[in-house]
């Protein structure tokens, strides 16, 4: 018996490939080795930027003495949770309800028919902190295995039936829609966690609440109401001027782990990076604030400039850790710095200017005397700081790069293209959109089958061998919208129904509700559903979106009636908890909106109908789709009987297909 993760797909599995544990991917053959030798499955979920991922590794699975220990004892299946987010969804559920928390690495001691009788996440290789030593919980679990297997078994056998009957009545199709009152109760209670000095929701740490901010930016919309607003405000200026942005090159960490923003947990999400560049934007698009702009267009650099692949797709993660100058891996090491290296760089007078300007001091805002680069205002000079942060990237990239996880997953990806279509139209940066196109093209060409299946992920123009999710039909049919949108190809239209009918088909749970995996996907010992907005969208909402925009491109009352049905089936959980349910809240704002459908009509290349194009999408109505195309268009309900209007570009406001007199301005 062997390491059996050679021929994986996911850069995480491959990272532990030569681990002298047995590792086995998940799969019915290693449950029946399970089975055949009587033992456990112990089964470790992580992603390939997650450091204490890579410590655990590092002290347990790459020591001898404990690989010998786990080979002897047990069958022992690698998971990328980034891979299997249906795997991952279940046996958090089961560490959640076990130990009361979550996280990864994680662990989990299953049967062979896959129930969990113990969980937990991160162990040290011995005993820290009242933490016990990874050895000890071997050893006390194969006791238990051998001496208590009555017991082990029913802690099982219980544990689903648990996780079972909770699952059964999570997002099912029984909630009320939301209305103007509660959308409006729910930013009132998200005000009282609001940190009213750096932003943010909460304290420490800090994640980004991209799509948190997404509702109450929509909800101010509708009632303008100054303290909405305010709080997206100072959330995006903090984010942006703080340590979790990078100064430099731009793009987002995963979050930070204090208050304000300042020191992050250096790994870099595709998913956060798209929410967050579209959050920008539309709080820009809200205020006119120019640092909305700047920073919604760094981070679509950062993203094709660093988390572009060969095919034309986006990376999953940048790692948080990378070799320091005396080849050790340290968290932060590619991006931290000391006063004495901005001197080396730039010279004692922009050394010291550099240093006053990005907060970076002798003692240090991060480890080891080193700071994070943080800019609390603009410059002065603009043509100074130019310069001198050209010099830093410069001499930063001689440095060792975070080391990259470049599978390519399809809902994030979907995410990615609905942010570089609106940005690439709205601020005028055509390679942004044909960005967009080109990672729409390898999602249809190698993430979708013959037979209409969409993949989950893919790498270096390979498929993946995990059928996707529910967020990935949503987040994809809602990129190939903004697609169709932003250029007008009815192609991309044929494409989003067909992913969303699949949905519709095969994840739908008979009442309203949508389970996260497909009727016809590998049986799990649990079907999940999740209803929860956390790093990104849930499927459902996503489903929501896309649901909704579909719907207001086409006249489609089935879609419409579907993305209500889906809505109300969140509900509950944004009621009771808005920080989760941002996603959710935001479609539900559009509903109550009710579709705005705007129809640009003119010749492509026309410098006036690319202005009316923006003009349209700089309106701030939550339930406004933009569609531009050329006279004359079919395939695109919204377009066709659309005609210039005396000659000129011009542009249809319609609700619910009825419109306005054409006008040639906005």
């Amino acid at each position: 018996m062997s390491n059996r993760l050679k021929d994986a797909t996911s850069p995480y599995l491959l990272q532990h490939k030569d681990n002298p544990v047995h590792w086995w991917p998940w799969g019915p053959d290693a449950f029946t080795e399970a089975e055949r030798r009587d033992v456990p499955v112990l089964l470790s979920i992580g992603y390939a930027a997650c450091h204490w991922c890579h410590v655990m590794a590092h002290e347990s699975f790459e020591d001898e003495g404990t690989a010998a220990y786990m080979n002897e004892h047990f069958v022992n299946v690698k998971v990328d949770r980034e891979e299997r987010p249906d795997v991952d969804a279940v046996y958090m559920t089961a560490t959640q309800a076990m130990t009361g928390q979550g996280g990864w690495p994680m662990t989990c001691m299953l049967t062979s028919a896959g129930e969990p009788f113990f969980c937990g996440t991160y162990f040290p290789e011995a005993p820290r902190q009242g933490m016990p030593g990874f050895g000890q919980v071997l050893q006390a679990l194969v006791d238990a295995w051998q001496n208590r297997r009555d017991e082990v078994t029913r802690i099982g056998s219980e544990v689903v039936e648990r996780l079972q009957a909770a699952t059964a009545a999570v997002g099912a199709g029984s909630g009320n829609p939301l209305q103007a009152a509660e959308l409006d109760a729910a930013v009132d209670r998200l005000a009282t966690s609001f940190d009213a000095h750096t932003g943010g929701f909460g304290g420490a740490p800090k994640f980004p609440p991209s799509m948190v901010l997404e509702h109450v930016l929509r909800q101010h919309a509708r009632t303008e109401d100054a303290g909405s607003l305010a709080m997206v405000s100072a959330t995006c200026r903090a984010m942006a001027r703080g340590g979790i942005y990078d100064q430099l090159a731009g793009g987002f960490a995963r979050y930070s782990v204090d208050r304000s923003w300042v020191v992050p947990h250096f790994e870099k999400m595709l998913y956060d990076n798209a929410l967050l560049a579209r959050v920008f934007l539309h709080w820009w698009r809200a205020t006119g604030d120019p640092l909305g702009a700047r920073v919604a267009v760094e981070t679509a650099d950062f993203c094709l400039r660093e988390m572009g692949t060969e095919q034309g797709g986006f990376a999953s993660a940048l790692d948080a850790d990378s070799l320091d100058p005396s080849g050790m891996s340290v968290e932060g090491a590619f991006y931290a710095w000391r006063p004495s290296q901005l001197d080396e760089v730039l010279g004692d007078d922009d050394g010291a200017w550099a240093a006053q300007l990005l907060e970076v001091t002798e003692a240090g805002t991060f480890e080891h005397g080193f700071s994070t680069l943080q800019l609390p205002t603009d410059p002065a000079d603009p043509r100074r700081w130019e310069q001198v942060r050209g010099r830093l990237l410069q001499a930063r990239e001689q440095r060792a790069r975070p080391a990259r996880d470049d599978k390519v997953v399809a809902a994030w990806n979907g995410l990615m293209i609905s942010a570089l279509a609106e940005v690439g139209v709205l601020l005028e940066r055509p390679d942004l959109l044909a960005a967009g196109v080109r990672a729409g093209e390898l999602l249809w060409s190698l993430h979708v089958d013959a037979d209409g299946t969409l993949w989950r992920t893919s790498r270096d123009g390979r498929r993946g061998v995990n059928a996707g999710v529910l967020e990935d039909h949503g987040c994809v049919a809602a990129g190939f919208l903004a697609l169709v949108g932003a250029t007008g190809d009815p192609v991309w239209l044929q494409r989003a129904g067909a992913l969303l009918d699949r949905a519709l088909d095969v994840f739908a749970d008979g009442t309203g509700g949508y389970y996260d995996t497909a009727a016809d996907a590998e049986r799990l010992v649990l079907r999940p559903r999740d209803a929860s907005d956390n790093a990104s969208p849930s499927g459902v909402s996503s489903l929501a979106d896309a649901l909704l925009n579909y719907a207001a491109i086409t006249g489609s009352a089935r879609h419409h009636g579907a993305a209500q049905s889906a809505v109300a089936s969140a509900a509950p959980l944004a009621r009771q908890a808005p920080r989760f349910g941002g996603w959710t809240l935001a479609a539900a704002e559009a509903l109550l909106a009710g579709p705005e459908e705007v129809a640009v009509v003119g010749a492509l290349n026309d410098p006036a109908t690319g202005a009316l194009h923006r003009a349209a999408l700089m309106r701030t109505h939550p339930g406004t789709v933009v569609v531009r195309g050329e006279p004359g268009t079919t395939g695109i309900p919204l377009l066709e009987g659309r005609g210039l209007l005396d000659g000129r570009p011009a542009a249809y406001v319609c609700r619910n297909f009825v419109c306005e007199r054409p006008v040639p301005e906005l």
